[in-house]
């Protein structure tokens, strides 16, 4: 997991977090272990809050690897609400499945295989949130995806939207931090929208369609 924050602050704020039980506890092994790219316990708390807070009853993640997040979000939706989770890679999906049974959440989530994008399309109806987390590259176009399908009140969260700090690095950046920089100026200058970038882990933003 990239952060931005200094190592030592970083430290402060993981000592003080309470244990995670045992599902997420092994899914944080592995992924550190396999280098498996995770949002971790802090972001997965913030999002647990956030839905609590704003009782959303249907998420949509793009992308969601072996579904650390999705766990967070679908314990707090809870029984009544659904998680679209989506992955381009069928392995990724089989084991968040396994996951999901482990941690009994199955039952909030729906589990797509395939294009973020196309998942998105062929799925019905406005969302209360949506999370982004594909490939960086693409995070624009998930911008003008996602606004249109979030319901009036409805929050767009995107992780790495401060890409290790090199979306603050003077000159020119690879293709990807150019995306994420492009992402970040859609969120403060795109109209009906309001949004704000936490510099959490390896950076949040939160945009609410107003």
């Amino acid at each position: 997991m990239q952060t931005i924050v200094g190592s030592s602050v970083e430290d402060y704020l993981y000592s003080l977090l309470p244990a995670r039980d045992s599902v997420l506890t092994k899914m944080e092994e592995e992924a550190a272990i396999r280098k498996i790219p995770i949002v971790g316990p802090l972001v997965g708390r913030f999002f647990y809050q956030l839905a609590l807070v704003h009782q959303p009853n249907r998420i949509f993640e793009m992308g969601s690897a072996i579904g650390y997040s999705t766990i967070w979000w679908a314990r707090a939706v809870g029984a009544s609400g659904e998680v679209h989770y989506t992955d381009g890679n069928k392995k990724n999906a089989e084991e968040a499945e396994r996951w999901f049974n482990d941690a009994g959440v199955t039952g909030s989530i729906k589990i797509h295989v395939g294009s973020a994008f196309d998942i998105l399309d062929s799925t019905s109806g406005l969302f209360d949130i949506i999370f982004c987390d594909i490939d960086k590259g693409d995070y624009p176009a998930a911008f003008r995806k996602a606004i249109p399908r979030l319901r009036k009140g409805g929050l767009l969260v995107a992780d790495n939207v401060l890409w290790g700090g090199r979306v603050a690095e003077s000159g020119g950046g690879d293709q990807w931090t150019e995306a994420i920089r492009e992402f970040n100026k859609l969120l403060y200058s795109t109209e009906g929208i309001f949004s704000t970038i936490i510099p959490l882990r390896d950076g949040l933003s939160l945009s609410l369609k107003l």
